[in-house]
């Protein structure tokens, strides 16, 4: 069985990114990049779907762990009756080749391990051949290879490679596992005490980079080496969690494949990074999108592969019963062909804020945003299914509609950084006429609130995002109302929901969890109305919902307190970040001016679009 979704820890490569469990079991990777198959898929169904466990060979008695100070190097201390030894799991910076590499150390006392390794392709489903070779064991099957390097003794034992040994103090055991395309030669040995010097240099040279001092550092330089690790470095895309169908309710079929590049993250992310010094990150991020958007603004999706691959097709692996018995596991994601107007406004929100706060860009690069703005006057008063990816009918949402005035009123203040003038007067004109009958249709008197769809009684935590992203005055009355009433009806043990699942028809049967992401949406909406005090306590239960390792998934079960959703969830970690360096008083970038400012005589000179 596999462990709690907060018992694993994350270790990866910025190509792809392994689930290690507090009983030294690999439970998930995917193998070579985060969209690919898993290797080892005993997340989602046994340990016959694949995995490699370390661990003590006789009862454990306690295990602790931590990341190295400042890196993504995992380190599990094992205690078991005779001794003690940690293991060590890292990835290395990749080079040809994707490497997980292991060390057992010992720290006292001459302990038992037992290593057992089930290589599994096509997750979980394809038993390779496994075979000797001169310096290890390499398993094929189809396309993929992997080869094990150890300086420990193995043999075969059940369609399983298993090691087992004494550790003394003072010793170490190492084993390499390094992924290669089955038709190429074996990949290369790598020294893996050298690459452990290597991984910790490399990381702690990115954190150096970062600017996270103040009373919440540790929790923003946690998550932002999560989000470092959750992008895909070829590209630059982030992707939203590295694992599919962790359900949002135990048992439940809220199960979806994260494995993918949101538009809607594209905002927050680069906030996050721009706050935390990571300006070429967040460059690479911006360029991810610039590529993955280009084409015909009409056939814009929500979300993209992490090369900008359009074609996601949902499938279901059968064979795979589900975490927890939470079926069914998909592959791939239905959503990607739905009609999400707000994403119109997180993209030129994106592109805005990359101009403002990366670079003081070319004028060329407006066209692009400008033609899916002039795309977005045609459609954006049609009914879509929302920033919730609703699998029920098409609705006139408020957020959508909210973010489709930020779309115009970003445009237009892109049109004045580069001296355009000629579509913002019809571009104002259209914003205002948004603006107003988002205020006249959205908003509920007797609810004293902004509510989930036009007409209707239900409230949505979006809705909390309306004054951060300028649509009204933190001080306007309305703004007030709607934070007291989401406060007042959607929140469920101190935590705010995204809705209410059991009267809200969202094409699938009510029960999730509570959307972490919301929760520090509402610290920011605190803050923004004057309740600090309320913000800082809201934040510090937040952080307490974090593992031990400082991870968050999705959602959070209050009833059976534990994390549930894709994990590590980078939209969780996106918005710890802002919310902390909110309370920090550093998070205002919406209004930041260019970094290398352009004379103003050069902004008269340029053509009008």
């Amino acid at each position: 069985m596999a462990c709690r979704i907060e018992d694993y820890g994350l270790i990866g490569d910025c190509e792809t990114s392994a689930l290690v469990g507090k009983d030294g079991s690999i439970d998930w990777l995917c193998w070579p990049t985060f969209s690919s198959g898993a290797c080892f898929a005993a997340l989602l169904g046994s340990p016959e779907n694949g995995r490699w466990q370390i661990s003590p060979a006789t009862e454990i008695v306690k295990v602790s762990r931590r990341y190295r100070p400042h890196t993504l190097i995992l380190e599990t201390l094992f205690e078991a009756k005779d001794g003690r030894f940690t293991l060590i799991d890292f990835m290395p910076v990749r080079g040809k080749h994707s490497d997980v590499v292991r060390i057992v150390r010992g720290v006292q006392g001459a302990v038992a391990v037992r290593m057992e390794l089930a290589m599994r392709f096509d997750y979980g489903r394809v038993v390779p051949w496994v075979t000797r070779c001169e310096d290890g064991l390499q398993a094929i099957a189809g396309p993929d290879m992997t080869v094990l390097r150890t300086s420990a003794e193995l043999h075969g034992e059940d369609m399983k490679t298993v090691s087992e040994f004494e550790l003394k103090e003072g010793e170490d055991v190492t084993f390499v596992l390094t992924y290669g395309a089955s038709h190429e030669p074996r990949p290369r040995a790598i020294d893996p005490h050298k690459a452990l010097e290597d991984t910790e240099h490399t990381w702690l040279k990115w954190t150096q980079r970062g600017k996270t001092a103040g009373p919440y550092s540790e929790a923003i330089e946690r998550s932002l080496i999560t989000l470092k690790a959750l992008t895909y470095k070829p590209t630059g895309g982030i992707v939203a969690a590295v694992t599919t169908s962790l359900p949002e309710a135990l048992g439940g079929n809220r199960n979806w494949d994260y494995r993918y590049c949101w538009l809607r993250d594209a905002t927050f992310t680069l906030l996050a990074l721009m706050n935390g010094g990571y300006y070429e990150e967040a460059t690479a991020w911006k360029n991810w999108l610039r590529r993955a958007i280009a084409g015909s603004p009409e056939q814009l999706q929500i979300m993209y592969g992490i090369s900008g691959e359009r074609n996601l097709l949902e499938w279901e692996a059968t064979w795979l019963p589900g975490y927890e018995q939470s079926a069914p596991v998909r592959m791939g994601n239905a959503a990607s062909n739905q009609v999400q107007l707000d994403v119109y406004g997180e993209v030129m929100d994106a592109y805005l804020h990359a101009e403002l706060g990366i670079e003081d860009g070319d004028p060329e690069s407006f066209k692009l945003p400008q033609n899916m703005v002039e795309h977005l006057e045609t459609i954006w008063d049609q009914p879509d299914q929302g920033i919730w990816e609703s699998r029920g009918g098409p609705q006139q949402f408020t957020y959508s509609k909210v973010m489709a005035w930020v779309a115009f009123d970003r445009a237009i203040r892109a049109a004045e950084h580069f001296g355009y003038s000629d579509p913002i007067a019809r571009w104002t004109e259209l914003r205002d006429r948004i603006h107003a009958e988002v205020c006249a249709k959205a908003f509920d008197n007797e609810l004293g609130s902004f509510v989930q769809t036009y007409g209707s009684k239900m409230l949505d935590a979006s809705l909390l995002l309306m004054p951060l992203v300028g649509f009204l005055p933190n001080e306007d009355p309305r703004i007030k109302g709607t934070i007291e009433a989401i406060e007042k009806h959607l929140v469920s043990d101190g935590l705010v929901l995204r809705y209410d699942t059991s009267k809200v028809d969202d094409g699938l049967p009510p029960g999730e969890g509570v959307f972490l992401a919301c929760s520090f949406w509402m610290v920011n909406a605190l803050k923004r109305i004057g309740r600090e005090e309320d913000a800082r306590k809201l934040f510090e239960h937040l952080l307490s919902l974090r593992n031990d390792l400082g991870l968050l998934s999705e959602e959070y079960d209050t009833t059976q307190k534990r994390q549930v959703g894709n994990f590590p969830q980078a939209l969780s970690h996106i918005a710890l970040v802002n919310a902390a360096f909110s309370l920090q008083g550093d998070g205002n970038l919406r209004h930041r001016a260019p970094r290398n400012k352009e004379s103003s005589s050069r902004r008269a000179s340029k053509q009008q679009a």
